[in-house]
């Protein structure tokens, strides 16, 4: 057995020798008292497992390591590359047809003002004294094939109006087509709509005034037939 301390005190009972450096060595009767040691150890103990851990994932201290760099650098790849996804990726649409493209989205649709056009002799014609009605706006464009068509499909419960601003230009286009003149660019400014050349717009109005589809670019009935076919219900 160990020899006794400056006290006078060996090792305990059925311990082997101590290192003399260790000092006394005291065993309590009650072990809990030991718990906030054992904490301790245990506490350092997980500490030195996760360094170990991270050592052997990131490589020996003091040796440069890929492993966080391609890390880091796989991340922002993955990120580019889903918000250049997100950009390209095509949209299908919700009809399964062709996406629909309103060039004049800031067209309102409800009950025209009560504006007076012009008729071709300078005489005022209320504008809902026309009603039902398709108004062709021919300020920018003749388009005299177009209104002849509309003419052609519109039922005879529907007025075919062509309208534009030179009073002098109220000359009807088609048989059973009425030529107006808004010189003060009322239903243009009403319904900010600006005029492009080469095409004319067209209003399906109904029987109470209100606007029920704005035409921006006039082309074949087919685009418009049921909507006249509405306006004559």
């Amino acid at each position: 057995m160990g020899m006794p301390d400056a006290e006078g005190h060996g090792p305990p009972e059925g311990l082997p020798d101590l290192p003399p450096e260790w000092g006394r060595v005291v065993v309590p009767d009650d072990a809990s008292t030991l718990a906030e040691e054992a904490r301790q150890v245990r506490r350092e103990l997980r500490r030195v497992r996760r360094q170990a851990i991270w050592r052997r994932r990131l490589g020996p201290v003091g040796r440069p390591s890929v492993g966080l760099p391609m890390l880091v650098l796989l991340v922002a790849v993955l990120i580019t590359l889903t918000g250049l996804a997100a950009v390209t990726w095509p949209r299908s649409s919700r009809s399964g047809g062709a996406p629909t493209v309103l060039p004049y989205p800031t067209a309102p649709v409800g009950p025209l003002p009560a504006l007076d056009l012009v008729g071709p002799d300078d005489a005022p014609v209320p504008l809902r004294s026309l009603l039902p009605a398709m108004i062709v706006l021919v300020d920018a464009c003749p388009c005299a094939e177009q209104v002849r068509t509309a003419a052609a499909a519109a039922p005879p419960e529907v007025t075919v109006v062509t309208v534009t601003q030179d009073r002098s230009a109220g000359v009807a286009t088609a048989p059973g087509v009425r030529p107006l003149a808004d010189p003060a660019g009322g239903l243009r400014s009403y319904l900010h709509l600006s005029a492009h050349p080469g095409t004319a717009a067209a209003l399906l109005v109904d029987r109470q005034g209100t606007l029920v589809r704005v035409v921006p670019e006039l082309g074949p009935a087919a685009d418009y037939r049921d909507d006249l076919a509405r306006l004559a219900g």
